[in-house]
């Protein structure tokens, strides 16, 4: 009985212990910044930082009131309720 609980435990936990799938439009932010950790670059790790400052950078970019080439172009592309995932799911890796 107490290998049934023991398995039961292991299965519950199990999903909640699962990375979860990125957001659409997540793929266009990893394909340039590197994850936490990585090689260094000009272009600055944005995996794990708080998702209000995430969200708080790309309103700016999309608006103008924050200086970028790229950067203003691919937020433009993205809505405030596309944007919030992509935030959050990115505020998530570590």
């Amino acid at each position: 009985m107490r290998a049934l609980a023991a398995t039961l435990a292991v299965i519950s936990i199990g999903p909640a212990m699962a990375a979860s799938a990125p957001p659409p439009g997540a793929a266009s932010c990893s394909g340039c910044h590197a994850v936490q950790g990585a090689a260094s670059s000009a272009i600055p790790p944005i995996h794990g930082r708080d998702a209000g400052e995430i969200t708080e950078a790309m309103t700016g970019f999309r608006n103008g009131t924050r200086p970028a080439t790229v950067m203003g172009r691919i937020a433009k592309g993205f809505s405030d309720d596309e944007l919030r995932p992509i935030a959050a799911w990115l505020a998530e890796q570590k």
